[in-house]
């Protein structure tokens, strides 16, 4: 029998539509199933119920339909008006739940996609950055495709860190605890109505997990959580915070994720015929399948080489934190027995997470464990392709660089979630019905050539007035809280500027991401922002809390704010989230992006900004080294120099020769109407060349075609 839970989401479906008008119980249906918040009118739907407890609640669906103000709810069932667009939301959602089911991947059973984290919506605070919203983009586009998925991951009951930065410009963290009671998320029941759970061997204990499940649309999304009075304090711990410092807890995160996420599927009676390891976090997947095996009578050499046909694996970093390692007794004290359920003595179980098997004294790692338990490996770009295969060629002695088995599947963003209402209204009205579904095709995307250039100019500027009320208010507040002084807090209210040139730099702050550059040479950059035609920056990210020198770098931005024509014209935008992500990828006028190549594996920000019209001024390292024509954006070089300090010195001139010489004069050169006929035509060859290519649409086919069919 099967008890994924599905039941248990009508059950809560049924109670908290007991709890509405008439008029308003189909929402119940809908706040319980993701697919309202990349529907056109969805979070706006939920918005106008009740504004301010949206806001309250970070567009948590369930707690706006539980918290509204009795006045609030019984004045939106008589609106008419709005019931009338809650009866199409409904009936969109409802549809496209109801369509059959694809058979595009002709396989026997789901793919099950492992991750630690998800970024599926700001309500759903489980995701840090780029590799969880890359994840949530997947199971989205999984569900608009009606590809058969599920997702696996934990429930984070503090998720990830907040952010804090004071006067001198340094960051503080803090975690704010989440109830999932109150989340869209139910937790998996078994056929007597007890809570399933599945127990995991963690520190030679059955540490005890239950099982939550979220809908995405059509993919349902299950996070295991170990916040359970049976359990010691510690092991509660284990779901308490994303990427947790304590390396230990990590690393009983990972064997959570990994044997748990494995027992939870057989316990709901799930069988996949692929798992996807989405980063080396959750690889002892392979081990607790490879362990079955080696229960049922077979030999561990066999076992393996057997469990390693159903994995494929996705790493995304080169970058050595996000391939960490561990010592032998770090992990043999997390996960004792594991060794004797697989048949191998201790060495020959660490050496599966070692480059060199055979060598006592090194470290083992998820990665080199997920490459080997894996029948296919691939990056997320055409150049982390080329680096990954250098950097794991070790695991292939014998072979030349060009033939490690490592290939890559270029990474996408999910339009729908991604371009802003605007901007997809306007390309609604000249690509034709469907088209989010052809976004793949170049062709699709011709007709942008043909838009009015007043048209698409009337929909940036629409954008960048948008993110400049937003970044006032926004602003406003964290200088408060910040305790500035009060001239300097007014100058956010009133002098960054709805018509400048506004520039972005938005992703986690870390040293090969070279915020710095930016800094490098004040005098030039004060010229910039206060020149003629000047420009204003907007930045943000959080720098990992243990990373000192990475909030250095947000400390050494922000003593720009020193001088008097910096005031009002460069922001620091605090606890960068998918709260801020979307207004600011979509408000922008130029993306910057200035890793140190070959550090950006791929890199997703400057592919959302694309989206809605923003143009990139990037090194051509990672998604833009695919991407840059000459026409759709400007580089800066992607050529590796061991010489770090001169090379960021030329990185800078050069950044701010684009600026200064390039972006600025096309940007202000305007028509009779008003309108920057150059920057517009450069619009347009972006939209054309980046939507086909860097979609989730595209990067679905890739995994569907090369990757998730069995060779």
């Amino acid at each position: 029998m099967t008890h994924d839970g599905a039941s248990d989401v009508a059950r809560a479906v049924e109670v908290l539509a007991g709890r509405l008008p008439e008029s308003l119980r189909p929402l119940a249906r809908v706040a319980y199933d993701y697919r309202w918040a990349w529907t056109l009118d969805g979070p706006e739907v939920f918005r106008s119920i009740d504004p301010y407890r949206y806001e309250l609640s970070h567009g948590n669906p369930v707690r706006v339909l539980l918290e509204a103000a009795p006045e609030r709810i019984e004045q939106a069932a008589r609106d008419h008006d709005l019931v009338g667009r809650i009866d199409a939301l409904t009936a969109a959602v409802a549809a496209d739940a109801d369509r059959p089911p694809s058979e595009e991947l002709g396989l026997g059973g789901p793919v099950a996609f492992l991750c630690a984290e998800f970024g599926i919506h700001m309500s759903m605070p489980i995701y840090s950055g780029g590799l969880g919203v890359l994840a949530g983009d997947i199971l989205k586009e999984a569900s608009d495709r009606a590809l058969p998925m599920v997702g696996v991951g934990i429930m984070y009951r503090r998720g990830y860190f907040h952010q804090r930065v004071d006067l001198s410009g340094w960051q503080h963290e803090y975690w704010i605890e989440t109830d999932p009671e109150r989340l869209p998320a139910v937790r998996v029941t078994t056929g007597d109505g007890h809570p399933l759970v599945v127990h995991v061997p963690i520190w030679a204990r059955d540490v005890e997990a239950e099982v939550w499940r979220v809908d995405v649309g059509r993919v349902p999304l299950y996070l295991l959580d170990t916040e359970l009075p049976q359990n010691r304090p510690v092991e509660r711990w284990i779901t308490a915070r994303l990427y947790e410092g304590n390396r230990a807890m990590r690393l009983a995160q990972y064997a959570l994720l990994g044997i748990g996420g494995i027992r939870a599927l057989r316990a709901m009676g799930i069988e996949p015929s692929v798992l996807h390891l989405n980063e080396g976090h959750p690889a002892m997947a392979a081990l607790e399948l490879s362990a079955e095996r080696v229960a049922a009578g077979a030999n561990f050499a066999d076992a393996f080489s057997e469990v390693r046909e159903r994995f494929v694996f996705t790493t995304h970093t080169p970058v050595a934190a996000g391939n960490e390692t561990y010592g032998a007794d770090e992990i043999l004290s997390v996960m004792p027995d594991l060794p004797e359920r697989l048949g191998i003595d201790d060495q020959t179980f660490l050496g599966l997470g070692r480059v060199h098997p055979a060598d006592g004294d090194e470290p083992s790692g998820m990665t080199p464990l997920a490459i080997r338990a894996s029948r296919s490996t691939n990056g997320v770009s055409r150049r982390h392709g080329e680096v990954a295969r250098a950097m794991w060629q070790p695991l292939h002695p014998d072979l030349e660089v060009d033939a490690v088995p490592i290939r890559h599947v270029t990474n996408g963003v999910h339009l729908p979630t991604f371009m802003a209402p605007p901007m997809r209204r306007l390309l609604d009205r000249y690509l034709g019905d469907g088209w989010m579904r052809r976004a793949a095709d170049p062709r699709t995307w011709e007709p942008v050539r043909e838009i009015p250039d007043g048209e698409l100019w009337a929909v940036r500027t629409e954008l960048r007035h948008a993110l400049v009320e937003f970044v006032r208010t926004r602003s406003v507040t964290d200088r408060l809280e910040r305790g500035e002084q009060i001239d300097y807090v007014q100058a956010a209210a009133t002098t960054f500027e709805p018509d400048r040139l506004t520039i972005g730099f938005a992703r986690r702050i870390a040293a090969y991401k070279r915020l710095h550059l930016l800094s490098l040479d004040p005098g030039r950059a004060l010229r910039l922002i206060d020149g003629e035609a000047p420009l204003q920056l907007l930045f943000a990210g959080k720098a990992h809390p243990l990373d000192d020198g990475a909030k250095g770098i947000v400390q050494q931005m922000f003593a720009l704010k020193a001088a008097p024509q910096v005031v009002g014209r460069v922001t620091f935008l605090e606890d960068y989230d998918l709260s801020i992500a979307p207004i600011l990828v979509a408000g922008v006028d130029v993306w910057v992006n200035v890793p140190r190549p070959p550090m950006e594996a791929s890199g997703t920000s400057g592919m959302k900004a694309a989206l809605n019209g923003v143009l990139n001024l990037s090194v051509l390292d990672g998604w833009w080294a695919e991407a840059y024509d000459g026409a759709n954006g400007w580089a800066i070089d992607g050529d590796v120099d061991p010489d770090e300090g001169a090379q960021d010195q030329r990185h800078s001139q050069a950044l701010y020769d684009r600026l200064e010489l390039d972006v600025k004069p096309l940007f202000y050169t305007r028509d009779e109407a008003g309108v920057p006929r150059g920057w517009v035509a450069r619009m347009k060859d972006s939209l054309a060349t980046v939507g086909p290519r860097f979609s989730a649409n595209r990067m679905l086919d890739d995994y569907a075609r090369d990757i998730w069919p069995p060779r």
